[in-house]
């Protein structure tokens, strides 16, 4: 089955998932419950670069676990793919970091647009969506040409162990560039920023997961998980009136170049996590050749210890390597 943006809103379900188009945004249920909205038609102001995100997100059990135009840095989208430099364009929004300005507004804040979505699959486990993009300077050139897919699955599989009351989103970024000249993909790092090499899918926490905890495979902690490598990384926080805690695990294809990439991970300054492949040195991006990047995103009740957090990655990288 195929959709596109200019389809009339129609219901459809695949076993406990189903999803819903307004003509602006894609939400999705399970078991009749929304769980993740992604707005493909933004109405933000140049200044925030739009693009597609994610928000709301929220757990099986209805916790929301994401944020979208704090106050501090009204560019975050709850979750969305965000580069802020990709040679004289931000696509990230806001004030841009370079070498010669540090942080100014430079009148270069791009847009990623959508064109349509070129096919929506309700086979298998879940339901992917694949999408066309045209990137554009802040004056309107075309700069980037992206085939996107994501998909959202249950992992909800008691004989996997510890994978109950979650799901994942699994994201794939083609981008090509169509520019006219070569592109470098950076970051504020790279252009002499200490430890801010920010850019890549991008992901803002509620307010009350200010000072939750950080999980990889080796160790625990707060924000000095900031520049680590690592395949995955997990973070648990806390809710204000239920005080439940919810956990979101980042996990990277090991096909991406560079893998694994370096993580953007705070959490007293407020909670984010994102997964950042240009941190610490630049990556072309060549017409003829295009980059492609893929992750999942899990969303899942309840905090995690070793073995959960674990068991987490290990159903979501099997997802990854099943979803080609």
């Amino acid at each position: 089955m195929t959709t596109s943006s200019a389809t009339a809103p129609s219901p459809v379900s695949t076993a406990r998932l189903s999803f819903e188009d307004d003509g602006t945004a894609l939400t999705f249920t399970a078991d009749g419950r929304p769980i993740a909205t992604y707005t493909y038609k933004p109405t933000d102001d140049q200044y925030e670069s739009p693009r597609p995100f994610f928000h709301p997100l929220t757990t099986l059990g209805g916790d929301e676990v994401t944020i979208s135009r704090p106050w501090d840095h009204v560019w975050h989208k709850g979750l969305s793919w965000a580069l802020p430099n990709v040679g004289p364009h931000n696509f990230w929004g806001g004030a841009t970091y370079t070498r010669a300005t540090e942080y100014a507004n430079l009148d270069n804040n791009g847009a990623m647009t959508h064109e349509s979505f070129t096919g929506i699959d309700q086979s298998g486990t879940g339901i992917t969506a694949s999408e066309s993009l045209t990137w554009t300077s802040q004056e309107g050139g075309p700069v980037i040409a992206e085939s996107r897919r994501f998909s959202i699955q249950l992992l909800e599989d008691e004989s996997a162990g510890g994978t109950a009351g979650a799901y994942a989103i699994l994201f794939e970024s083609r981008m090509s560039n169509v520019s006219g000249t070569d592109l470098r993909i950076g970051s504020p790092t790279t252009e002499g920023r200490e430890n801010a090499g920010y850019g890549g899918l991008f992901w803002r926490g509620p307010r009350s997961f200010t000072g939750g905890e950080f999980r990889s495979q080796d160790a625990t902690g707060t924000d000095e998980f900031m520049g680590t490598r690592s395949p995955w990384i997990a973070f648990t926080g806390k809710h204000d009136g239920t005080c439940r805690s919810s956990t979101i695990a980042f996990v990277e294809d090991s096909s991406n170049p560079g893998a694994p990439n370096q993580w953007f991970a705070r959490s007293s300054m407020f909670a984010c996590l994102g997964s950042a492949p240009f941190f610490s040195a630049e990556v072309p991006l060549r017409e003829g050749s295009p980059l492609t990047y893929r992750y999942a995103v899990v969303i899942a009740d309840g905090g995690v210890d070793a073995p959960r957090a674990a068991a987490l990655a290990g159903a979501a990288e099997a997802a990854l390597r099943s979803w080609r």
